[in-house]
């Protein structure tokens, strides 16, 4: 029996608290500010939709795995992962605030200023707290790796190793488009979403849970591939809501893709028009205001490019769909995964 999204969330939930107890009480030997790093990492990881356990957990559970506790461990442990990419990426683009509340660079920044620490300084604060919870979280990834019981430990490393490798290749290259130190197509752009995204989020916690359940290498390679495709998707949509979504839906602001020029498909497809060179100064100044936003969102809608990705969203939509329904995995695998498609191509938040 499949566990509901519900389920999944509250098991997952329950073994991160202990994990986030554990460590904040061994934390305070080392002083109160150590103690709130991690009191703040665990406030940090609480209400995210929990997407990457739950694959694990879908996957372990659809393809016959009888391994609930080495499940949940790994399910834990994508979790953290993602947690952890999260202060990291936070850092890099120099940004204090996640959910529409400060993150947790951004609360040691206020301290910082509450203490009368200047702008540099506090900033400083806040960015070695971002860094060091990262660095603590993707050690405790393999710490939980290695509880795991099962034969598959070793392949389970290997995957999360594997997927640390991928993504920081796909994270150099987004900041990197973003700040003109490297002018990618629309192929490099679309690698550049399947690494920093797709590999960590949907292709490796999938491969996890089958690995845990003894699948065999076809389902583990076909789940892969449907990872990849499902994760292109998802954040093809996320880089729609980074620019016309609704910030109260989101929990951020809406004008930060624009002002830091990050370089996506949608402006990949925009940025060839007329209508584009008009505005194109405006990319990547942080100082512009509201209307120049607005601008470069019209902008963005009348050269077509905002129809564009909606028609290719449609478009790898089917495609996955059409790679789901062709693949071996077991009947209601390909049902869960095709509802987790649509999910990914027309949610808003």
């Amino acid at each position: 029996m499949m566990l509901t999204s519900t389920d999944a969330r509250v098991a997952v939930d329950a073994v991160l608290d202990t994990f986030y107890a554990e460590r904040i009480a061994r934390a305070g030997a080392s002083g109160s500010q150590y103690e709130l790093l991690w009191r703040r990492m665990r406030d940090a990881s609480r209400g995210g939709k929990r997407l990457r356990p739950g694959l694990v957990l879908l996957a372990h559970t659809a393809l016959g795995g009888n391994a609930p506790e080495d499940a949940l461990t790994a399910a834990a442990a994508t979790e953290l992962m993602h947690t952890a990419l999260l202060f990291h990426d936070d850092v890099l683009d120099a940004d204090l605030v996640r959910r529409g509340e400060p993150n947790l660079q951004g609360r040691f920044v206020a301290d910082a200023l509450e203490s009368g620490l200047g702008g540099e300084h506090s900033r400083t604060w806040g960015d070695t707290a971002g860094v060091l919870g990262g660095d603590l979280l993707i050690s405790a990834v393999h710490a939980f790796a290695a509880r795991i019981n099962s034969p598959a430990r070793v392949k389970i490393h290997e995957i999360l190793d594997e997927s640390m490798f991928v993504t920081a290749a796909g994270e150099l290259a987004d900041v990197g488009y973003g700040v003109g130190a490297m002018r990618p197509d629309a192929a490099e752009i679309g690698r550049m979403m399947a690494e920093k995204t797709a590999h960590y989020t949907f292709s490796a916690p999938l491969r996890i849970g089958a690995a845990l359940a003894g699948a065999s290498a076809e389902a583990s390679a076909e789940l892969s591939q449907i990872g990849t495709a499902l994760g292109f998707i998802y954040q093809l949509r996320d880089d729609v809501l980074g620019v016309f979504g609704d910030p109260d839906t989101l929990g951020k602001s809406i004008d930060g893709d624009l002002r830091e020029g990050k370089r996506t498909l949608l402006i990949a497809h925009a940025e060839h028009s007329a209508e584009w060179a008009r505005v194109s100064h405006l990319f990547g100044r942080r100082g512009i205001d509201a209307g120049d936003v607005a601008l470069l969102r019209q902008a963005i809608v009348d050269s077509g490019a905002a129809a564009e990705i909606e028609r290719l969203l449609t478009h790898e939509g089917d495609q996955v769909a059409a790679r789901i329904d062709a693949s071996s995995l077991p009947l209601p695998l390909r049902q869960e995964l095709r509802a987790i498609a649509r999910r990914c191509a027309e949610r808003e938040s």
